[in-house]
């Protein structure tokens, strides 16, 4: 028997990049990934150099872009029976026009070329952005929460969402989507390094007591998704929340980080907040989404947005359907990632 294919779009990227290594070797918490398989990644031109020091040898690499349909031929050559992992996506570009061209228009493409090569299975990672911010702080999203994206990007991944169900409601390709949440883990890019900084530092703003409510998706529990919607027969034309098992308080994701840079690091902690008014946060989210609908976006009133905003569900579906189970949670996951952050010389 040949060696089954993954395709996988958006590697170099952060948790492509982990899934590479994860379809590879494993988990170490969960043996989910099966036997061993043959990846090949969609990598952008502009970020060859990267995937060449970066992806194993034995990971076949195509340069081009999910919008350049010829790429996409040849990134699907002999592709019958894969699976394809698509997690190719803009988040912040300079022109909000890519946001869609890429996110919406570039997963039509890839499902196109996906059904004409006769692939089993796209597995697609959307955000818990299409839902929204939580009506109250007890309030948990789940899979029959109605999608109400305030943003640019969750109105780009709500689209995305609705090409993927169109093309499984056709019968072109079985497909699941996974709405994952706030990533964290190793290999995280500097922006997630500076806020260990600023946490440290005693320079995190926060509103309140620290009560918002964040659910977030340490790296390996969401590859174990992905790895359990491939093999899933039931999961075909769903959607599932993803992440760790309960939702985390911002003061508990401060404090977690700031017990373990001390305790477990020797790195000095001013064990501060700049405390600021709720008010202060929905004039910031307000802001933000007027900005963003014409396409400007500024990173200081973005990030005040995005610390006030609860974004919190409920992960019993993947639970119940999936097998999910993720066996990283936020203590773990912090310091993993924080050891990467020094082990790798980041400056925090």
């Amino acid at each position: 028997m040949s060696t089954p294919l993954c395709l996988v779009t958006g590697a170099p990227g952060w948790l492509g990049s982990r899934l590479i290594e994860v379809l590879r070797d494993g988990l170490p918490e969960l043996p989910v990934s099966g036997p061993p398989r043959k990846v090949r990644c969609l990598t952008l031109p502009r970020k060859a150099s990267a995937a060449f020091r970066t992806l194993p040898p034995d990971v076949e690499w195509i340069e081009g872009d999910v919008r350049d349909r010829a790429a996409l031929r040849e990134f699907f050559r002999g592709a019958e029976g894969a699976t394809v992992f698509h997690l190719c996506g803009l988040i912040d570009p300079p022109r909000l026009h890519d946001l869609f061209d890429v996110n919406v228009s570039g997963t039509r493409n890839v499902l196109d070329a996906a059904a004409n090569a006769g692939a089993a299975r796209l597995i697609a990672i959307s955000s818990n952005t299409v839902a929204g911010p939580n009506r109250d702080s007890g309030h948990l999203f789940d899979e029959r929460s109605p999608r109400n994206p305030r943003l640019p990007y969750g109105w780009s991944k709500a689209l995305m969402e609705d090409v993927v169900n169109d093309a499984f409601a056709a019968g072109r390709l079985d497909t699941v989507i996974l709405r994952a949440c706030r990533f964290y883990g190793p290999g995280q890019p500097g922006t997630r390094t500076r806020v260990f900084r600023m946490i440290r530092e005693g320079r995190m703003p926060i509103f309140g007591r620290g009560e918002t409510r964040w659910s977030m998706s340490y790296l390996d529990n969401t590859c174990q998704a992905m790895l359990l919607a491939e093999r899933t027969r039931q999961a075909a034309g769903r959607t599932y929340w993803i992440a760790d098992r309960r939702p985390y308080t911002v003061e508990e994701v401060l404090e977690t980080t700031e017990k373990l840079l001390e305790s477990e690091f020797g790195l000095p902690v001013a064990h501060r907040r700049i405390r600021l008014p709720r008010v202060l946060g929905r004039i910031a989210s307000a802001a933000d989404a007027l900005l963003q609908r014409f396409g400007v976006a500024d990173p200081r009133i973005h990030a005040l947005a995005h610390l006030q905003s609860s974004s919190a569900c409920s992960i019993e579906a993947a639970e119940r359907d999936l097998g999910y189970d993720p066996k990283i949670e936020l203590e773990e996951g912090t310091r993993r990632a924080i050891r990467w952050c020094v082990e790798s010389g980041q400056p925090i």
